[in-house]
């Protein structure tokens, strides 16, 4: 039972209530991991880790994702979101579409952003949900992220939908706040939805009240995890000493190639993830797979 499932979490459940409820597939001390969570009041894609394939959940949580939003103007939330106490920004000047186009444009790009206070960030090795719940003051630091489009989709004058695209970390509740603080109207997240992580979208996302049956044939092979490394095989007289821990020469012509390489076997199944380095033309051992865990 090595595998990903991609999941369409319902509204309202937090994402460990969804593994719970998918757990429920397999048999009992299964492991499974989600990679990037999503908050109660969100929807869409979840892509879960199952058995060993947990140890690459850092790859899928690294791709691109994609979601539909939903802001409202107005109102400052003190979660972000249509979840925590909103209260109404007095005598607020609403923004028409041009100010909001060009506010949204001023977000795309590489840009600092602060996570909200209510949010699995960590503050001093504690989660900062934790501590805002209690009523402590949370200071968070700004992080970089990535937002690669922006997208409007409509507005009618108090809210907004967007298409989002984006990279790791990139919190939308965060986006909809500092929107509304630019436009100075203020602005929360009042409904999101997931429609994409990497290559796993909608049509491959699988509903909780699937049966076991069908959620059995929905498991993709681990090796989709690394769709986005380029993908080299490992010669059979190589893999003993690579996977010993060595660094072995690796003569190749591309010169693309660069980075973490998923690394297979002349079967196809993949073995290791390797750091190639271009100036000593070497592949290092970055993470490799017990002859148990290969998989195609």
């Amino acid at each position: 039972m090595n595998g990903l499932l991609v999941l369409d979490k319902p509204l309202g459940i937090t994402s460990r209530d969804a593994l719970d409820r998918a757990l429920k597939w397999f048999p009992r001390r299964t492991r499974m991991g989600h990679t990037g969570t999503l908050d109660p009041l969100a929807t869409g894609i979840l892509v879960a880790c199952i058995g060993w394939t947990t140890r690459l959940a850092d790859y899928v949580q690294a791709m691109p994702k994609e979601y539909v939003a939903g802001v409202r103007f107005g109102s400052r939330s003190a979660t972000d979101d249509a979840e925590g106490p909103i209260e109404p920004v007095a005598n607020a000047w609403m923004p028409d579409e041009g100010m909001l186009r060009t506010a949204l444009a001023s977000f795309v790009g590489e840009i600092p952003q602060t996570p909200p206070a209510f949010s699995a960030a960590k503050v001093v090795g504690r989660r900062a949900y934790s501590l805002a719940r209690r009523g402590q003051d949370v200071q968070l630091e700004p992080r970089v992220v990535r937002i690669y489009a922006i997208e409007l989709r409509r507005f009618d004058g108090i809210s907004a939908e967007l298409h989002v695209r984006c990279g790791k970390g990139t919190y939308i509740r965060s986006l909809a706040r500092d929107l509304g603080e630019k436009l100075g109207c203020g602005a929360y997240l009042e409904a999101l939805q997931r429609t994409r992580v990497g290559p796993f979208d909608e049509p491959r996302a699988l509903s909780l009240d699937a049966p076991a049956e069908v959620a059995m044939r929905s498991l993709l092979p681990p090796a989709e995890a690394l769709a986005d490394l380029q993908r080299r095989m490992l010669p059979g007289e190589m893999m003993q000493r690579f996977f010993s821990g060595q660094a072995m020469p690796w003569d190749d012509d591309d010169e693309l190639l660069s980075g973490e390489i998923a690394l297979t076997d002349d079967a196809g199944r993949l073995r290791a993830i390797g750091e190639y380095e271009a100036a000593t033309r070497q592949m290092k051992p970055a993470k490799v797979l017990a002859k148990t865990e290969a998989d195609v």
